[in-house]
This record gives C-alpha cells, structure tokens and sequence, in this order.
C-alpha cells in the first residue's frame, strides 16, 4: 500500500482542474467549469467540473468522481497507478508497500495528535474566558484591538495561563500522554525532566485545517521585552506543516468561491479585522513566506489574488518574490498599496464592507503594472545601470508568466511603462523562458496550457438527476442526500416547547437505528454504511465531514452517486416532499428542520405501508381463517399502530 501521508499530499496537491484540463478543454462557466463529456460523444457540454468541491460530474453519461478517480477512468488505471501519475505530475515521491504495524501506530498517533490539538484549544478558550488571569490580560487584549465576541469565538481564540506549566499539568491530568504534548509543540521539556508550556502566557490562535480541524497555533506575547519573539507558531509536526497552511483558509474558502477572488495579507489580525468589516474571502500567511503549496491551495477555489500589504514600500517589495510564484502558478494576481503607516487590521477597524471593497477596487492594480512603477520610481532616469536591473527584474517576471496571453499583454504595457521596444522585450522573455531548463513534464503541461481553445459554444446543462426506481428507493435517494449535503448541519428534531438540537446525521441515524432499518437499495445501504463508518470515527463533530474518502472512493458506483448528490442544485425541491404547503424560504438550508423529519416520516411510513400490503396479500392467498390468518392481522393491526405513532412523532416537530 501507499503510506497515508503520501496519500494525504497527493489529494491536497491535486487540482481538480488542473488534472482535467491536462486531458479536456475546460471554459469557465460561472463558478465552475464545463466542456464536452471526455468519457462520451456529445456536442453539447455536459461535463461540469467544480474547484469548490474538488469533484468532476457528467450529466449525459453519469460519471463523476475526484482528481484521482477522473485520471483511473480517462487513462485506464488502477487505484494506485492513478496515484503514482498524479505523484509524477506534482512532484511527490510514490513508494508502494504492504501497511505496517509502524504505519498503523503513526496514523493513530496523528489522529492522537488532532484530539489533543482540539482539546488544547478548547482549554485555551476557557482560561480566557473563565479564568482572572484570562479575562484581565487575554480577553483585554483583543477587546483593546476592538475585536468582536462574535469573531472572537468563530476563530476560536483564547489564552495561555502565564503560569509556566500549568496547561502541561491539566492536559496530562486529562489523560493526555507526554509524548504528544511534545509532539505538536504544545509542551518543551526541559534537560531535567521539568516541562514548560510553550506558548506561556501568550494570547491564542488556532490554525485549522481546511477541513476545520486544529492542527495548529499562534501565539502572541504581551511582553514589552524585546528578547522575546512577538509571535511564536506551532513547530512542524505530522499535523501540521506550515507551507501547507494558509491561516483563515477554513473560514474563508466559501467567500472566496463566491466573489471569485482570494485576498492575501500577512498576518492574523489582519485576517481577523477584514472578517470583523464583512469582508471574509481573505487568508494569510502568518508571517511566513509564501509556498507554492500555499498558492496551489489558493488556486483550488480562485485563480485570482489580491495582495495587501503594509503601506510602507519595504513590506511592498519584501513580497515581490512571493508575487512571482503567484505569477509562475498561472494566477491572476493584483495589488493594493495601503496608506503609510497602515496595515490591513488598521485599515480595517472601523470601516464597513462597502468601504474597504471600493477602497479596493479604487486602489488595486495589476502586478506587473506596479511592480514596473515602484521599481521605476527608485531609479528614475538618471543612473542607465540601475535602470537596466529594473528591466531585468520585470523581464523575470514577465517570463514565469505560463499563459501566452496575459503574457504578452503584459509585455506590451510594461513596454510602454518602461519606454523600450515590444519585440526587444518579447526576445528577452522567450530567452529567459528557454533559459530556465524547464523538465519535459512542465514543457508538455505548459504547451497543453497554452494551445489554442476551440471556439465552442457552451450552453447550461439542467441541474440534478431523476432518480428511478420505486418510491422507496426515491426516498433512500433523499434520505442519504441529507446525510451527504447536510449531515454535518444542526437542526431542531423536537419541538418548539420541547427542542432538540442535534445533527442531520444524528436524527437520520438515531431513526434508522432505534427501529432496526436497513436501507434496500444495495448501492444506498453502501455509501450508508460507510458515511456511519466515518461519522462514527469523528471525534469532533464541529468539523467538517471527510467527504473526500467517499468522492474518492474505490467502488465507482458509490464515488458517481456520491458525486451525483454533492452536484445537485434541487435537494430540497424533490418529489413527494414540497408539493403541499410549500414554505417560501431564502435559504435552502432553513428548509432542514421541516425537510429532514418529512422524509423520515415518508420514508418510515412506506416501509410500513410495503409490509401491510405483503401480509394483506398473504391473507388472501389463505384458503380459510386459521391460526396463520389471525397471526397476520395481529402484525396488521401492530404495524398500522406503529405508522400512527410515527405520523403523531412527527406531526408534533412539523408543526
């Protein structure tokens, strides 16, 4: 097998666009991507790949899956073939074994390691929030920076007892084992034995995963002491590695699909203040340099950036580098220099969302466009040396620019920035481009990249699916949509005078157990048995579910069902569910708390109903009324009991 790490990597490192366009001409089709069906004949484009959920889906032929699946249909390959190819494409080192005990006891480790994160952050907040130490200095702090109660408790922030070991000494009183504790860099033990919490009296940011687990902190000292570090982050460790970490990135990646757009800042408050003024597609850094990792990661969700940086010209161009790996990726990416002497969180504070996106859209530039006149404004015109390394320095950019087309219309506004031939400056690029001794993969990839689109006209594909077979099966269908769209939601299963706030996927499996169903349709039964598998297994349920271990899954008939639900646009309008006292809602997602018990009860009432009409056909198939007779109308009168129970149950939480 494939140690799971190199698994983890591979998934986070494919781009579900990036993979299919290697093989298809995508178009940008609103949010996602459309293009003639690879897997079928058709003239008309039906084929919908979407970078928000990571997932392809054809409405012509049915098949649809993830990045790997997408390459085990289109080149034939096996599971661990298919992995090995995107290995090759992104770079990451495949090695193929049998699972160890060793491989085992280091994914329990890990799983160890997030429980304690996620534990470790809950503390953190209850020191700040319960504690005198944590109220006077912890919460002051923020509350000086003006932050709110509500984005204090979204980002889960919180504060470290300055008592030295104390967080220590609580988290293995909790049962939690030492070697964890230094593992994630929570706890440093010292050379005699002693230990010291290394984030001591420090105020908290969790850094989350983009699944939304803990996998990480920040920590911002209170300390004037200039020996000591301002902010000091989580060390690297199996959870958490920093290159593949944008912070905000779980709070953020909805915005971000939404306005099309990624706003790139340094650090956490920036973060938090931009959040606070309404404006929430934004991530940072946290103050460590920008990766290709992190840009890919980006790139998922948008093609486009905008960077803000501090207003002094230092910051500016201490980014510029980091820029032109934005460049290099094939990302669209633009400026907004702010006033002197402010950065995003001051900027910030006090100005609405309307504010801070027209101070945007004033400001913003395109890269290549400032980078030309901040260097240009350096120089003048005085020293042809100098000069000459401007120009250089824009021709470096200019040639990691993989599109030929932004790239050359890049080259002709930086021609008349700079007041020098167009062809002179198209010579340069294509040198420096030949000259940078690309690997045969990244040739092909760009040469594929650049071809010319054919002119194809795209039209829109209808929405969802019709779902075939008897009504059972049309319910199971909608039963196991809720558990995949929304199962992770929170709903009211009582009543108003009695509530009861649990999880879609708790009522939807509590039901399911508490009368002994089991699902008919064979392929529902599988996908439900394995969402119960991996829900089960969750240890924090304010996390997001692990869907891709089902859009990714090996069996093709569940990873395209799957799929199928995830594509759908018309969950909540199905048949049989709204045809009579339709509710006029806003929000898909308010239908839930009626929507759920409705389909229970739907659901529950025609298993009832199938089994009534299987006795009553036995019935009367009798000859004459004996023992087997009466037997059948007890069951009868039992079951027609049972169906008014669940129809009075629900009657009282539907209405």
């Amino acid at each position: 097998m494939i140690d799971q790490s190199t698994v983890d990597r591979i998934y986070a490192a494919a781009d579900i666009v990036e993979v299919v366009s290697d093989f298809v001409n995508l178009r940008k089709k609103g949010v996602n991507y459309q293009a003639c069906c690879p897997f079928h004949e058709e003239k008309t484009p039906s084929f919908v790949v979407s970078p928000s959920k990571g997932v392809y889906k054809c409405f012509g032929c049915g098949k649809g899956g993830n990045a790997v699946s997408f390459v085990m249909e289109h080149e034939n390959l096996g599971y661990v073939e298919a992995l090995r190819f995107l290995g090759r494409k992104y770079g990451i080192e495949v090695e193929e074994r049998e699972q160890t005990d060793e491989d085992r006891r280091r994914n329990d480790d890990r799983e160890s390691m997030m429980v304690l994160s996620s534990w470790a952050s809950d503390y953190f907040v209850e020191t700040m929030n319960d504690t005198d130490e944590g109220i006077n200095v912890g919460l002051g702090y923020f509350r000086e920076r003006a932050f709110s109660e509500a984005v204090i408790k979204r980002f889960g922030l919180g504060y470290c007892p300055s008592q030295g070991s104390q967080f220590t000494e609580k988290a293995l009183t909790s049962g939690f084992k030492e070697e964890f504790l230094i593992r994630t860099g929570l706890t440093i033990k010292r050379d005699n034995g002693t230990y010291y919490d290394r984030f001591s009296g420090r105020v908290m940011f969790p850094i989350h995963s983009i699944s939304g687990r803990v996998i990480a902190f920040g920590g911002r000292t209170l300390r004037t002491d200039k020996k000591t570090a301002k902010y000091l982050n989580s060390p690297e460790s199996e959870i958490y590695h920093k290159s593949n970490v944008l912070y905000g990135l779980f709070f953020a990646k909805k915005a971000i699909t939404k306005e099309d757009c990624c706003i790139l800042v340094e650090g956490y408050t920036d973060v938090l203040s931009l959040h606070q003024s309404g404006v929430e597609n934004v991530v940072a850094s946290s103050g460590t340099s920008l990766t290709v990792e992190q840009i890919r990661l980006i790139s998922r969700f948008t093609k486009n950036i905008t960077v803000i940086y501090d207003g002094d010209s230092a910051g500016i161009k201490a980014s510029l580098r980091g820029i032109d790996m934005i460049l290099r990726e094939g990302l669209n990416v633009r400026v907004v220099p702010l006033p002197e002497n402010e950065d995003p969180d001051s900027f910030a504070r006090g100005k609405s969302s309307t504010e801070l996106r027209e101070y945007i859209r004033g400001h913003e530039q395109d890269f290549i466009s400032f980078k030309t006149k901040l260097l240009s404004a350096d120089v003048g015109s005085g020293d042809p040396i100098k000069r000459a390394a401007v120009i250089s320095d824009i021709v470096d950019s200019l040639s990691v620019i993989p599109e030929a087309i932004p790239r050359n219309i890049f080259i002709r506004e930086s021609s008349t920035l700079l007041g020098i031939d167009e062809a002179l400056l198209v010579s340069e690029v294509s040198k420096r481009r030949r000259d940078k001794a690309l690997s045969r993969e990244e040739t092909e990839f760009l040469r594929k990249r650049e071809k010319n689109l054919p002119q194809t006209e795209f039209v829109p594909v209808a929405n969802g699916t019709v779902v075939s077979g008897s009504g059972v099966e049309t319910l199971e269908y909608e039963l196991i949509s809720y558990l995949l769209r929304y199962g992770m939601k929170t709903i009211n299963f009582g009543t108003d005078d009695e509530p009861n706030e649990i999880k879609v996927a708790e009522a939807i499996i509590g039901e399911m157990k508490d009368d002994g169903i089991e699902l008919q349709n064979s392929l529902y039964r599988n996908i439900y048995t394995e969402f119960v598998s991996l829900y089960d297994k969750m240890t924090d349920l304010t996390q997001e579910f692990p869907l891709g271990s089902l859009t990714g899954h090996p069996d093709p008939e569940i990873c395209n069902t799957v799929v199928d639900v995830m594509m759908r646009t018309d969950l909540l309008k199905p048949s049989g569910l709204w045809e009579r006292n339709e509710i006029a809602v806003e929000n898909e997602e308010d239908r839930l708390h009626i929507a759920v018990p409705r389909a229970i009860t739907l659901y529950k009432t025609k298993i009832i109903e199938n089994m009534i009409k299987s006795l009553s056909d036995r019935l009367t198939e009798l000859a004459e009324f004996n023992s087997e007779a009466e037997e059948i109308l007890k069951q009868i009168d039992m079951l027609n009991q049972t169906r008014k129970h669940i129809s009075e149950k629900f009657s009282r939480i539907l209405l």
